[in-house]
């Protein structure tokens, strides 16, 4: 199970920590990936980050501006955001997928397999 928090409303150029937090005592074993839908748009990808956290990968509208980490003894997923923009305004979600590899990460949400419930972003110009 996976509980997405942290969203609220911000200002453009602010910053926001997301956090997703995960039941079990295998996190460590999941990569973990982030995805957002803003109203009347598809959902996308974000970010994602292997299970050890040592990959990660972005989509090209956040690079730069978000960073995903890990802290697998919490059992919790990160999304660091700055540099927000009124366009990063959205429902994020949280994503986990069971991966034998340290290196694997994955950028389609078809690959996920556990979903957080969402939190709400808001980003105002």
């Amino acid at each position: 199970q996976l509980q997405a928090s942290g969203g609220g409303l911000v200002q453009a150029g602010d910053f926001r920590r997301l956090s997703c937090a995960a039941s079990g005592r295998t996190f460590s074993s999941y990569v973990m990936g982030w995805f957002r839908q803003a109203p009347g748009k598809e959902r996308e990808f974000v970010g994602t980050i292997s299970r050890s956290g040592g990959r990660t990968y972005y989509s090209e509208s956040v690079k730069g501006r978000f960073t995903c980490s890990r802290e697998n003894a919490k059992n919790t997923v990160y999304l660091q955001m700055d540099s927000l923009k009124p366009e990063d305004t959205a429902v994020y979600f949280c994503s986990a997928r069971y991966s034998g590899s340290f290196s694997d990460y994955f950028v389609e949400s078809s690959s996920y397999d556990y979903w957080g419930q969402g939190t709400l972003v808001t980003v105002s110009s």
